[in-house]
């Protein structure tokens, strides 16, 4: 069994730029956090986006979509801004690919002190190993149906919608 990690940006890959005081997209920061997370299993890093969520588009989403779907690999994490994670989780879940996907992301950029970022990269490749067929999100230590989450901007974490 393998994992594809699909980058597309987000919060989790930005980094602080000094001279301008701004988040912003290098180098993905994904295979040092892979590194750093020790895992074991084969996985491929594809780079696909670096994108923050809030920008990212219909066509962009439909990237997404087409790199889960010519992937050869059954399991898949995707790195993903938090601010839109809903809405490109339900692209892919209607889309009905039957692999397992994970949406996960970080509030946090990794390069910054108490990010959240390794823990949920760590949580979301478990997740892909050990979840049945289908689209969730893996966020602050619970796995969400892709159509069953929200995030609550207002206390930064995901919740369920029912």
């Amino acid at each position: 069994m393998s994992l594809r990690i699909i980058a597309t940006g987000g919060t989790f890959d930005k980094h602080y730029d000094p001279p301008t005081g701004k988040l912003i997209f290098r180098d993905s920061i994904l295979p040092e956090a892979l590194d750093r997370a020790r895992l074991t299993l084969p996985m491929v890093f594809e780079p696909l986006l670096a994108l923050d969520s809030l920008d990212m588009q219909d066509s962009h989403r439909q990237q997404i979509r087409e790199a889960c779907e010519r992937a050869t690999e059954d399991r898949i994490v995707i790195i993903h801004g938090t601010d839109t994670m809903p809405e490109t989780a339900q692209v892919l879940g209607h889309s009905e690919l039957n692999k397992t996907i994970i949406l996960t992301g970080a509030m946090v950029p990794y390069r910054v002190a108490r990010s959240d970022a390794l823990f949920n990269l760590g949580f979301a490749c478990a997740a892909a190993n050990l979840a049945a067929a289908g689209v969730y999100i893996a966020m602050n230590g619970q796995i969400f149906s892709w159509d069953d989450v929200m995030k609550n901007r207002d206390q930064g974490v995901f919740q369920f919608l029912r």
